[in-house]
């Protein structure tokens, strides 16, 4: 999950067994947690020690109003794997005197860089967190914040473990040991994005008592479905564990103290670690217990850690897979922005200066957040619980997400198809009447389209919706829904494949929040894949599809409340790619209106 790196994760332990067993090498005893490190002696160049910090002043990669101070301490599970942290403390901050914590615990702190060498010339502290520290004012607000490398990166040692067993605990050593520091007041909260919004997920799950908050923009909620979709793989099954890898061979600055840089060095003495990790990744059951072991939403179960997250539904790297489960899941108080944008934080601004997901206060409502939970502080302003902007651009606060007025399973009949692994084409209707489809190959046969009656009213579908069929054929199928306007300008807005590895096939798509206009249609296609996106193998046998059921969770948008938010950018860039026209034919189902409107308000 960083964004430069497209669906980066990071892999697993030395090596695995096709039960999924991780065996990790042995590493020599760690010295003594906190012992100091070997420092620079020019001061234009300083690097910190356990017990010398350096300032802004000292060293420009240091934030402006903090002491940057280095520390090693062990992992939880025994297997000799030494952690490093680099700690930032309020400037200033007396002896004796005690301030929460903000956690990070990622793969991308290296001192070199996040994802590869940045020309740094001294070593430092990572500015990947330079935004939140200073547009939060994070040291005047009296909090430090800690940046631990999980094994295999930066200066830790140990195989690099894709939020496994491993990871949890990493994680788990790094808030105990965080928590009992003479300078912690034992509040810890987590705060990160994408892979390190995985690991605030991994400590919800730990259910630790000193973790008292978990901020996640745009988290992996379960990491088999960034990698793989029901038996078929995505192409980050390769470029990711290849990412990864060789974020863990980057090594050490040369003025890093030698403990940082022999740490730095550990996979380049084991180089299983690279080969377990890329294994890991190609292993496509998600029965295996290599993947259960990553499966966050369902180790979410039972946990209350207070969660405030982002997911845009229109994600192109960790999509919202698994996120409806999570949060069924989690029993805790939680708080979200959810809406159609990519990759991207809640601060994050475009190159037009427009806010990414469209609204304003990530910041304030994120120490809110902190100030509550780490601090017992009441808050000064009502937040909603929830802020989601769907596919008009408006936003609305509830309660909870997703709040559904009906559930409905319409009935989508039968089809035919070849598994051939083209672009779906032409396609044809049940009743097999052919269309043309802009921008398609002429083969008829590879994909099929039913759709409904036009809608007498707006209609929102939310939730996670569902597909089951019965299949009778070998191979993959596809399965996509399209908002299909009066012009018959259809849009793509969901979309799920899978292999037809049983009779009758039940699969979820992935989570939306899309409301179709008063007189437009839903359109469900269901054909081969072909699009790229996946790794997918064409059988080229025909399928045949029957009885194919799709339920919903309807929502009545005459409802909404209100709340403050722009239309994000990228809804317009992504309604522009996933725009085309559909086979024309008649609507073979009606899709029922909400119920009668009732009060979401919060």
């Amino acid at each position: 999950m960083h964004r430069a790196a497209g669906l980066a994760t990071t892999g697993l332990i030395t090596a695995i067994a096709l039960t999924g067993t991780l065996v990790a090498p042995a590493v020599a005893a760690p010295p003594e947690a906190g012992t100091a490190t070997t420092t620079s002696t020019a001061t234009t160049t300083r690097t910190a020690t356990a017990t010398d910090g350096v300032t802004h002043e000292e060293n420009d990669r240091v934030p402006d109003g903090a002491v940057w101070t280095q520390h090693y301490f062990p992992s939880s599970d025994g297997s000799g794997t030494e952690l490093h942290a680099d700690v930032l403390l309020p400037e200033g901050l007396a002896k004796g005197e005690k301030v929460p914590v903000i956690l990070s615990a990622s793969a991308y702190f290296g001192h070199a860089g996040e994802i590869a060498p940045e020309g740094h010339e001294r070593s430092g502290p990572s500015a990947r967190f330079q935004d939140f520290m200073e547009g939060t004012d994070l040291f005047k607000k009296g909090y430090a914040f800690v940046m631990v490398d999980t094994r295999g990166f930066g200066g830790s040692t140990g195989c690099l473990d894709f939020g496994g067993p491993g990871d949890r605990a990493d994680i788990r050593a790094a808030i105990d040991w965080t928590a009992d520091r003479p300078w912690s007041t034992g509040a810890v909260g987590m705060y990160g994005k994408s892979f390190d919004a995985l690991t605030g997920l991994i400590g919800n799950n730990l259910d630790q008592d000193a973790l008292k908050a978990v901020v996640a923009q745009e988290p992996v909620w379960d990491a088999y479905r960034l990698i793989h979709s029901n038996g078929v793989p995505r192409p980050n099954a390769v470029a990711t564990a290849t990412t990864y890898n060789a974020i863990a061979a980057m090594p050490g600055m040369k003025d890093d103290d030698a403990r940082y840089r022999a740490n730095a060095d550990y996979e380049k003495k084991h180089p299983e670690c690279f080969v377990a990790n890329s294994d890991g990744y190609r292993i496509a059951d998600p029965a295996n217990p290599y993947w259960t072991e990553r499966d966050q939403a369902e180790r979410a179960e039972g946990t209350d850690t207070p969660l405030f997250f982002t997911q845009g539904f229109t994600e192109s790297n960790t999509k919202p897979e698994g996120m409806r489960e999570f949060l069924a899941n989690h029993q805790g108080p939680q708080r979200g922005w959810l809406g159609p944008w990519d990759h991207v934080r809640g601060n994050e601004k475009d190159e037009k200066g427009r806010l990414e997901m469209g609204r304003a206060g990530w910041f304030e409502e994120t120490m809110s957040f902190y100030d509550q939970y780490l601090k017992g502080e009441k808050p000064t302003a009502a937040h909603p619980p929830y802020a989601i902007q769907d596919s008009t651009g408006a936003w609305r606060a509830q309660k909870t997400w997703p709040e559904t007025d009906r559930a409905v399973t319409v009935p989508l009949g039968d089809g035919v198809y070849v598994d051939d692994g083209e672009a779906p084409s032409t396609g044809k209707t049940p009743g097999g009447t052919p269309g043309k489809i802009s921008q398609r190959t002429p083969d008829p046969s590879n994909s099929y389209v039913v759709r409904s009656r036009p809608l007498d009213r707006p209609t929102r579908i939310t939730g996670t919706p569902r597909v089951s069929m019965a299949a009778e054929g070998e191979g993959n199928v596809m399965v996509k829904l399209y908002d299909v306007a009066e012009d018959g300008k259809a849009v793509m807005f969901d979309e799920q494949v899978s292999r037809l590895d049983a009779d009758r096939l039940a699969l979820d798509l992935k989570s939306a929040d899309w409301t179709l206009e008063a007189g437009h249609a839903l359109a469900v296609e269901i054909g081969t894949i072909g699009t790229g996106d996946w790794l997918d193998t064409p059988s080229k046998q025909t399928v045949r599809i029957k009885d194919a059921r799709l339920g919903l969770s309807l929502d009545d948008p005459s409802d909404d409340t209100p709340t403050a938010g722009e239309r994000a950018p990228y809804l317009d860039t992504y309604i522009s790619a996933y725009t085309t026209r559909l086979p024309s034919g008649k609507p073979t189902f009606t899709l029922p209106a909400p119920k009668s409107p009732k009060n979401n308000a919060p």
